[in-house]
């Protein structure tokens, strides 16, 4: 659907000075604060704040299995004893050992479901959690589980639940710094972090005998990421993260959101458009004037100088990039613009 800004029935003319530092005498077609023309080559991808009609249609990529409506999730087993458990919006973990289970991850969306999905494979106690980080999303119904589990979590996650003092989410007991290996029983889940590719805290989960990797928040299979890359505080740091998954012997990938399961196929997929991305923000940075075409009267205005400039960088990425990959990854037309923006500011100041 092209984007058009709908012109207002009354123009409204106003005279406007002449600025020594920009030359062009811009004629005011839209009150103060409203929208005026569309940047030239204005991306058919709406921006973000305007309401779309109908978004794009879903690859095949970005479907996977469908639920169970009686049961409001799925459970799928990955290996000896371990299942994952899905709503086709979040993704977590259980693993069944000798004398107990341990839960990875308890997100809020389908925290009453996960006793039941446990109960479907064996009768033992939850014995452990594991925190993927510290988003309450993510590990919000921990304290709907009841007992008295030991939670493990890298040593930023503690940090972040100490300064948030949320009582859904208990205080881990069992706190690792760069790696921590669990053994329950004749299962292992090694444990790691490898820095801030999403948040602080934030870890991958490996279980070897089932060749399964866990990281949240940061691979999305047959998705575009969440906005701004899924939010994350360090845009290289996430890049890196990326391919840091990549280079796991995993077969299969839980990445804590989205419809299914995850292959190097996927994380492949993630790293090529993250390069994209960089590579079309780069070339808008390098090509673009940081003045053009600014109504003179706003000069002062050191915000809407730099407004209108990122504002057409973004466009121009998200022109460069939509050819390729509008037809490949789920929701790209809803974060985009967001990703766009969050690369020309990382390339500006990162």
């Amino acid at each position: 659907m092209k984007y058009k800004v709908t012109p207002m029935s009354t123009a409204l003319a106003v005279a406007l000075a002449l600025s020594t530092s920009l030359s062009t005498v811009h004629a005011a077609e839209a009150p103060a604060g409203h929208a005026g023309k569309p940047f030239a080559a204005a991306p058919e991808i709406a921006p973000i704040g305007v309401r779309l009609d109908k978004y794009l249609d879903l690859p095949d990529g970005a479907k996977g299995p469908p639920l169970d409506q009686a049961k409001g999730y799925r459970l799928e087993t990955l290996g000896r004893g371990l299942y994952m458990i899905t709503d086709n919006m979040y993704q977590s973990m259980f693993l069944v050992y000798e004398s107990g289970v341990v839960v990875i991850d308890v997100p809020t969306s389908y925290v009453g479901k996960i006793k039941q999905a446990i109960a479907e494979v064996t009768k033992l106690p939850i014995t452990h959690i594991v925190y993927s980080h510290s988003h309450t999303d993510h590990i919000g119904g921990a304290g709907e589980l009841g007992g008295k589990p030991i939670i493990i979590a890298q040593e930023e996650t503690k940090r972040l639940l100490e300064r948030d003092a949320d009582p859904a989410r208990p205080l881990p007991t069992l706190v690792f710094k760069t790696a921590h290996t669990l053994k329950v029983g004749s299962q292992v889940l090694e444990l790691s972090y490898h820095g801030n590719g999403h948040e602080p805290g934030n870890i991958f989960i490996y279980a070897p005998e089932q060749k399964t990797l866990m990281v949240v928040d940061v691979v999305f299979p047959g998705w575009m990421p969440f906005r701004r890359f899924a939010v994350a505080q360090d845009v290289p740091g996430y890049f890196a993260q990326v391919r840091a998954i990549d280079a796991v012997p995993f077969t299969k990938l839980v990445s804590g959101h989205v419809t299914r399961l995850g292959t190097h196929d996927d994380v492949k997929t993630q790293i090529e458009f993250n390069e994209d991305v960089k590579a079309a923000a780069a070339k808008a940075l390098k090509s673009l004037q940081l003045i053009d075409g600014l109504n003179p009267a706003d000069e002062a205005n050191l915000w809407a100088k730099f407004g209108d400039f990122t504002a057409r960088v973004a466009a121009q990425c998200v022109n460069e990039v939509t050819p390729k990959w509008r037809n490949r990854l789920g929701g790209f037309d809803v974060f985009i613009w967001d990703q766009c923006y969050a690369m020309e500011q990382s390339l500006r100041i990162d």
